[in-house]
């Protein structure tokens, strides 16, 4: 576990959204990649609501989201407190208010206990630690495989989601039945937006929404295909057009209406 701010000589500054945002992340240990970029554009908070993260780490889905979305109230929550004081200087660095809290998700700091807010969403660890061979960077092993239950981020997300709330999770599609089954267990009108990685490929990621007390029927969505071209290595292997405009514009992904 990170415990210490990173030193100037461990971090780099990368571009995302096309350079909107700016985010310093560890040169070695984990570092944000597309995922967050994608759960923050299928996020539909609107001005003036609130939104807490679950696991913010160094908060890109936190920046992506308050670049795109004026106007909100930005709360994170993580573990290592390295990461959280990355996070801090994230969202200032991007002109971003927030507030970014140091606590386990089994044992929420008392401040956020009392508090509920309109969306809440999620980046889970995509592995069961028992079921892999570990990282050999600490920060980077809780990011990928941390020993809380995928059904503690989905009970713990229901709880503090105000009436009517949304959660949304981004998770490999291997522990879609897991988290489906959280999802049902605690929220409702739940929503599945596979990410196909190319045009005829299984999803290898999937986007799951749910609405605390929501009644709708459960909604199985087209899959989203991120890149255009069959192979990574030919000249057209690039973002399809929807994915370019979130990667490098910015723009929403919206679960279909």
């Amino acid at each position: 576990m990170r415990t210490e701010p990173f030193g100037p000589d461990e971090l780099g500054c990368d571009a995302m959204l096309g350079g909107r945002v700016r985010l310093w992340q560890p040169i070695r240990g984990y570092r944000a990649g597309t995922d967050p970029v994608l759960l923050a554009a299928s996020t539909a908070a609107r001005p003036g609501q609130s939104v807490l993260e679950l696991g913010c780490g160094a908060a890109p889905a936190l920046c992506c989201l308050g670049t795109r979305v004026p106007d909100l109230r930005l709360v994170g929550l993580e573990l290592q407190p390295g990461y959280a004081e990355l996070a801090r200087r994230n969202l200032a660095q991007n002109g971003l208010e927030g507030e970014i809290l140091t606590g386990d998700l089994a044992c929420l700091p008392r401040a956020l206990r009392a508090e509920s807010f309109d969306h809440v969403i999620a980046n889970p660890p995509y592995f069961e630690a028992a079921r892999r061979i570990g990282a050999e960077a600490a920060d980077r092993e809780i990011a990928l495989a941390g020993q809380t239950p995928l059904a503690l981020w989905v009970q713990v997300a229901a709880k503090r989601l105000k009436p009517r709330g949304f959660a949304t999770f981004i998770q490999r599609a291997e522990r879609l039945p897991e988290l489906l089954e959280a999802c049902a267990a605690h929220l409702g009108a739940l929503e599945l937006l596979p990410l196909a990685p190319r045009e005829g490929r299984p999803p290898r990621l999937v986007l799951v929404r749910a609405r605390k007390d929501g009644r709708a029927a459960f909604r199985f969505h087209a899959p989203v295909v991120l890149h255009a071209g069959d192979r990574h290595e030919e000249p057209g292997s690039r973002y399809t057009p929807p994915l370019a405009a979130v990667m490098q514009e910015g723009a929403g992904l919206p679960f279909p209406a």
